[in-house]
């Protein structure tokens, strides 16, 4: 799709496929405020303003709309190609991973959030184990740029849809 035809398209579709991008509502409406976008690098400019921009609270949104890594439930199409790493995992691996998800949620209160385009399981959770050293306010940063980086991802996906 071109940011000619995401310009043209209705408004209530714009906002469902940015909700697919980032689960933040305020991020989705404040991003459709710019509408009409320039070009792909003007959304992008955009989207990543608006996000380190928002609260905390509108971050934490987006993350509750991911499933955790590793887990089986139903995951968007999106979801399921970025967590590819995990389709490879052991099943103590996958244990593994359940537990740290668990120890992850019980010290932050949200789901551990990680970029995992081209990760394999044994990196994401390496990446899990280090980040439980973080402290709250430092790791909700680091989650906010991880975040981010699904976020661009995603928009370049559309625009190559």
């Amino acid at each position: 799709m071109t940011i000619s035809e995401l310009n043209l398209m209705p408004w209530d579709a714009v906002r469902d496929l940015l909700q697919e991008c980032c689960g933040s509502a305020r991020w989705v409406d404040r991003l459709l405020a710019c509408r009409p976008f320039e070009s792909a690098g003007g959304l992008f400019e955009n989207a990543e303003r608006i996000w380190r921009n928002l609260d905390p609270q509108d971050w934490l949104e987006a993350f509750s709309r991911h499933p955790q890594i590793g887990a089986r439930a139903v995951l968007s199409a999106w979801s399921s190609q970025e967590q590819a790493g995990m389709n490879d995992a052991s099943v103590e691996a996958a244990d593994a991973m359940r537990e740290l998800n668990r120890r992850y949620l019980d010290t932050f209160g949200w789901i551990f959030i990680v970029c995992a385009t081209g990760r394999t399981a044994e990196e994401m959770r390496a990446a899990l184990e280090q980040r439980l050293s973080n402290t709250p306010s430092e790791e909700i940063r680091v989650a906010a740029g991880e975040q981010a980086k699904i976020m661009h991802i995603r928009l370049r996906k559309l625009l190559e849809t």
